[in-house]
């Protein structure tokens, strides 16, 4: 199987990506050639398991039932103009000249090929249990992007890009490429620079983006699927990704603070975040700012998202950490200045602004009883 593989790598990189390469004068700049070719066999891959698997259970057990799935369609989109996992790879490729300073990534070689702070640098024997090496790496990116998440809804600035990820009131399994492409280009940084201390080879981190993407791209299905009682503690299914998804209760305005893991739900249960036993609850968000992402196209949600950041960073209270919603001009409001209870029943909620702006009147709608912000 690996062998074959390789044939199909080295066929695409001589017949598909060099030829476009060239065409373009790119050869030079855009890295081995076989490392894109095998990123893009790899984000194909990922294509087909979503459209061939994750998209036919939603319709055969859905968490919910719809309508149609008109506000799917951008999502959809957007997935495809990603062309799924690439921008992490892409982002992993252009740091490799930080790799060298570091020692140049782990190629298995011999030692002196190793990072000093690659795995294998301490680690040596795993270099002989290539799939002992994978669950090393990832459970260590999963870690690292389980504490990334937290601070994607925690900073406000970072909230006000992550939260087009939330805007979304259809779940499905092409929700997980929702977001905007600086959020994207953030987190690929910090990804990136993880794989590249603990030595991991671009085409490994290629498959450590599918595994992630692949289990994201399910665990946002539109499914009642979940992995019980000892397989939920261990492993993100989508009942528990839901959860994480949900509006605010504004009895219990804390209780989406939930659920930040990819893979592993492990780490929410050692971090006090996991959540389970909760029946499902609409998702999206409340905040009309936030969610007025759904009245656009796929430009127009991240243009919105793109006005949230500059009105979050340009501000102090962009920086201090907590949840918010946005205000006058964009500005970040803290949540506990709201009342979430008259947003819960579609009442006017004036949304005071900082910096001396004017206090803007709101509406939402909402469903059993919740809010979100």
């Amino acid at each position: 199987m690996s062998e074959l593989w390789s044939h199909l790598v080295s066929w695409f990189s001589s017949h598909g990506v060099l030829p476009v390469l060239q065409f373009l004068h790119l050869e030079k700049l855009a890295g081995n050639p076989a490392d894109i070719a095998a990123a893009l066999l790899i984000a194909s891959l990922q294509l087909c398991i979503i459209g061939f698997i994750f998209r036919p259970l939603e319709s055969l057990i859905p968490a919910e039932q719809w309508a149609d799935r008109k506000l799917t369609k951008v999502d959809f989109q957007y997935t495809l103009m990603m062309l799924v996992g690439i921008f992490p790879l892409f982002s992993f490729l252009v740091l490799t000249p930080i790799a060298n300073y570091f020692g140049g990534v782990d190629t298995g070689v011999s030692d002196a090929s190793a990072s000093p702070l690659a795995i294998t640098h301490w680690l040596p024997a795993l270099k002989e249990h290539p799939f002992a090496l994978f669950f090393v790496y990832y459970f260590i990116y999963d870690l690292v992007y389980y504490w990334m998440h937290r601070m994607q809804h925690a900073l406000p600035w970072w909230w006000a890009l992550h939260s087009m990820h939330h805007s979304t009131r259809q779940m499905s399994c092409w929700t997980n490429d929702r977001g905007s492409p600086v959020d994207g280009f953030v987190q690929s940084m910090v990804l990136a620079m993880v794989g590249i201390v603990m030595g991991v080879e671009p085409e490994q981190f290629a498959w450590l983006m599918l595994v992630g993407e692949l289990v994201q791209n399910f665990s946002h299905a539109n499914v009642r699927i979940g992995f019980g009682p000892v397989f939920g503690r261990l492993f993100v299914d989508p009942k528990f990704h839901r959860l994480h998804h949900m509006l605010v209760d504004p009895t219990r305005p804390k209780l989406h603070n939930c659920n930040f893991g990819q893979v592993f739900s492990l780490w929410d249960v050692v971090f006090g975040t996991a959540l389970y036993g909760e029946p499902p609850r609409p998702t999206g968000v409340g905040d009309p700012m936030v969610d007025d992402d759904n009245n656009h196209g796929l430009l127009g949600l991240h243009w919105n998202a793109i006005k949230r950041f500059w009105g979050a960073i340009r501000r102090p209270a962009g920086w201090k950490l907590g949840e918010v919603a946005f205000g006058p001009n964009y500005a970040p409001i803290p949540v506990d200045q709201l009342d979430l209870h008259a947003l819960a029943h579609h009442q006017t909620v004036p949304l005071h602004g900082v910096d001396g702006a004017a206090p803007v009147v709101t509406h939402t709608t909402v469903s059993e009883g919740a809010s979100s912000v």
